[in-house]
């Protein structure tokens, strides 16, 4: 009885084979799947850091815009100049950080200075980021100044509108 008992064995065993090569093939399936799953994502990870990224530089130049024309406000008042020098027409404008008054806008692409950190019109390699300063008179006393950042990043177009108002505060009325 014992010897059929061993042949019942070895005949499951032989009805078994092949099992090892297909759970193998399994496994190794999952584990691919895996690691693609897992590539795609730091793909988009790394595609979503870059996007961020130029959000976050968008907004500080546009920032920059702002504070520019404000600079060049305080200069107009330092100066003994009516504080809105330059800044009564309805136009689009071009600002730098070291400006002491608005260029005509031509459309123009910000460059990247590395050895200054520093975006500016002169000096430096292309950025994809192009400022646009518009002022608008609201009023004797008041104009409103938009700082607009544009840029591209494969065929998605962004944009980030800074809107600040300005007053003669130091005005006798």
């Amino acid at each position: 009885m014992t010897k059929l008992i061993i042949s019942k064995k070895k005949s499951l065993f032989f009805q078994n084979k092949g099992y090892l090569l297909i759970e193998s093939i399994i496994a190794i399936s999952i584990i691919v799947v895996g690691i693609l799953g897992v590539l795609n994502l730091l793909s988009r990870s790394i595609g979503l850091n870059q996007m961020v990224n130029d959000q976050f530089i968008g907004n500080y130049l546009a920032a920059e815009g702002i504070e520019i024309v404000k600079n060049i406000i305080d200069s107009n008042i330092i100066n003994g100049n009516p504080w809105n020098s330059g800044l009564s027409s309805s136009k689009s404008f071009e600002v730098d950080y070291r400006s002491n008054n608005l260029l005509d806008d031509n459309n123009s692409y910000l460059l990247f200075n590395p050895d200054t950190n520093f975006y500016s019109y002169e000096k430096g390699s292309q950025t994809r980021f192009i400022r646009t300063i518009k002022i608008v008179p609201v009023g004797m006393e008041e104009i409103k100044v938009n700082s607009i950042v544009k840029w591209d990043i494969k065929g998605v177009k962004f944009e980030i509108n800074l809107e600040d108002h300005f007053f003669n505060w130091r005005s006798s009325t």
